[in-house]
């Protein structure tokens, strides 16, 4: 099998044999175009908190990293029965009926662009639309923890049609990256449920109304004609929205020449990173919660119950795997912010500021800060909250800062699990994934914030591995996730272990760290500053 994980810098491919997971070889093409968050490649500017990617990046990643993996692995192309794919989520772009980027057409227009799960300039949007939402009671609400996010496809289409008019009208089609790859390997277009159920705002079978939408703006009333999508299983207008872990089609001829893999190989149904790695952790039972820890973190938890839960990012009957709940909430950044400091204040780099920090005892700094320099995402769906650091004196050291900025994040997942348990949903087991398994430092504070033992993934590709399985169900190998997962997917549990006198040091700075959250977590002085930086840039 080969899975594919598109990410937000670079796309990974792996070869996994079906038998027992195990990763025969791997490649990693990074994109040419990498995240466009100041000019695009013509040389238009963007504004404050946009985020674009290529979708050409994305075919570079099947012409060269698949043929690269399988050239690793040693294994003959007509070998591989099956290709699983996932993405990065809510990654979204418009398209004519037939699939073509608009952006293929009008380069120079920055909405014809796909928008990358962390582009937050529709916040104003997310915004009306949690209002109107909450003031019409609208059932669909409580599924998103109360508010929807400002990264997902709503707010971002009613972005594209009051900024670009035009664009929108020339929008066939408002499709996940996710689904619009799949749709290039098969030549059939498909949506699957993971995405169309915690980005598209799909519950109970059905979208937001007509009537809800034209509430909103007139021209939005339509808006659901450009997702095309009916019941599971049923064709609507010839797209079938489809379970995960079913078979989306065959590879066409000119995707078999992109990969160098046989025509007609099993291509599995789309879907999200962080849903997918949780067969590749085997961790697809009720109340194992894995943390998908890179740039950003997301929270991914099965249930055999459904509950309200404040702030999380949606639940989804089916989301993660067939006949359970799927729980998802999530931390808009976290290797993004240790990335930013040592890019700009951290001259050691992160192997140094590691070592010193570790050295200190728990509170040694004296400083408490709050993990929003990407917004929050869980429990306050507001990215227009940023960062925030206090205690500072003449005597702090850049080292200093770099651990308050880890057991930030740390602190921030608590506050996503205490939430979860507080709403009636365990969380049994928490599992980690992703590249910041790299730093055990990083991982011992999780467990002594969290005060509980982790697990790890036991692959470096998570993703992909995760994406492999799925193809594997696809190819008619396992007769569901569940089992494929049990025999290709790995953990090792309880790696770390909370030590209980550091636990105890920093219940009390997590106390501090919640009175921060609160005082901060209305918005107001944050807002106002934001908009003040905004209008400076703009005037």
């Amino acid at each position: 099998m080969v899975g594919v994980d598109f990410g937000t810098l670079s796309g990974r491919a792996v070869v996994v044999r079906v038998s027992d997971g195990a990763e025969l070889g791997s490649a990693v093409h990074e994109y040419a175009h990498r995240v466009m968050e100041q000019t695009l490649p013509t040389g238009e500017r963007l504004g404050p908190d946009w985020a674009l990617q290529s979708p050409q990046d994305w075919i570079d990643v099947l012409r060269t990293a698949v043929p690269e993996a399988v050239a690793a692995a040693g294994v003959r192309p007509e070998e591989v029965v099956g290709i699983g794919t996932d993405f990065t989520a809510c990654t979204v772009m418009p398209t004519r009926a037939d699939g073509t980027p608009l952006s293929d057409e009008t380069p120079g227009e920055p909405h014809a662009w796909p928008k990358l799960w962390k582009h937050h300039a529709a916040q104003p949007h997310a915004d009306r639309i949690n209002e109107l939402a909450a003031r019409r009671g609208e059932s669909w609400l409580p599924r998103y923890g109360g508010k929807i996010s400002s990264e997902w496809e709503f707010a971002k289409g009613l972005q594209l049609l009051e900024e670009a008019p035009e664009v929108y009208a020339r929008a066939e089609r408002w499709i996940e990256a996710a689904d619009w790859i799949i749709w290039q390997l098969t030549g059939v277009e498909s949506r699957n449920i993971c995405t169309v159920g915690y980005k598209g705002v799909f519950q109970d079978g059905s979208y937001p109304s007509e009537e809800f939408l034209a509430e909103l703006n007139p021209g939005f009333a339509g808006f659901v004609g450009k997702l095309a999508t009916g019941q599971v299983g049923d064709e609507a207008g010839g797209i079938r929205l489809a379970a995960l872990g079913d078979l989306a089609g065959r590879l066409t001829a000119r995707a078999a020449a992109w990969t160098g893999l046989p025509e007609g190989v099993a291509v599995a149904v789309g879907n999200v990173d962080a849903h997918v790695t949780a067969a590749a952790a085997d961790a697809v039972r009720p109340g194992q919660m894995v943390a998908i820890m890179g740039t950003s973190t997301c929270h991914i938890m099965p249930s055999d119950q459904l509950a309200e839960v404040p702030g999380m990012c949606g639940v989804v009957r089916d989301g993660i795997v067939p006949g359970l709940w799927g729980y998802e909430a999530g931390q808009s950044a976290v290797g993004d912010i240790f990335a930013w400091y040592v890019d700009n204040f951290g001259a050691d780099g992160h192997e140094r500021l590691t070592a010193l920090a570790e050295k200190q005892p728990v509170g040694g700094h004296g400083l408490v800060a709050l993990d929003w320099f990407g917004g929050n995402r869980s429990v306050l769906v507001d990215h227009n909250l940023s960062g925030v650091i206090v205690g500072q004196t003449l005597q702090t050291r850049p080292e200093d800062v770099y651990r308050a900025l880890i057991e930030s994040t740390a602190y921030g997942a608590r506050m996503i699990v205490e939430t979860f348990e507080k709403s009636g949903v365990p969380v049994e087991e928490f599992v980690v994934a992703g590249g910041l398994l790299k730093n055990p430092f990083l991982m011992q504070v999780y467990a002594d914030v969290l005060r509980r033992p982790l697990s790890v993934i036991g692959s470096d590709q998570g993703p992909a591995l995760g994406s492999a399985i799925h193809a594997a169900v696809a190819a008619g190998a396992y007769t569901s996730i569940e089992e494929a997962a049990a025999a290709m997917g790995k953990r090792t549990e309880n790696a770390y272990v909370p030590d209980e006198a550091r636990a105890d040091a920093y219940d009390r700075l997590y106390a501090e760290y919640r009175r921060l959250h609160d005082f901060f977590g209305d918005g107001k002085m944050l807002h106002a500053l934001r908009a003040i930086r905004n209008e400076a840039h703009t005037s």
